[in-house]
């Protein structure tokens, strides 16, 4: 999945944890026009994350839900990690985990955890 359909994918549920999700409410938060929304919602639907009937809600399927809470999970390590082990500020890391959490190997991720769980068992 490329850099582009993780982000849609993870705003979709960021968005269903508030309610119902449209298009609209998908372009305004990631700053992308409808039709960009539309194309990526296609190709989500395509691959089994999601359903969307033209001009109803947009909701996650199982396979999508999964997903979507193994990028969350990544995002909120890295952040984790970059405010807690590297000290920068809230909103330093959160920019900086939204840039990391597509790059990194699984590697790596599971380094980071181990030393997130060390600074938090130090604290």
């Amino acid at each position: 999945m490329t850099q582009s359909l993780e982000d849609y994918l993870e705003m979709v549920s960021f968005l269903s944890d508030e309610g119902e999700v449209r298009v609209t409410d998908i372009a305004a938060r990631l700053s992308v026009s409808k039709p960009s929304v539309l194309t990526a919602l296609r190709i989500l639907e395509e691959q089994g994350y999601l359903d969307h009937e033209r001009y109803r809600t947009v909701t996650l399927t199982q396979k999508g839900v999964i997903r979507a809470m193994e990028i969350r999970d990544r995002h909120s390590l890295l952040t984790n990690f970059l405010q807690e082990v590297v000290g920068v500020s809230g909103e330093t890391a959160e920019k900086d985990a939204c840039k990391m959490e597509h790059l990194l190997s699984e590697e790596t991720l599971k380094k980071i955890r181990i030393l997130v769980k060390a600074k938090k068992k130090s604290a």
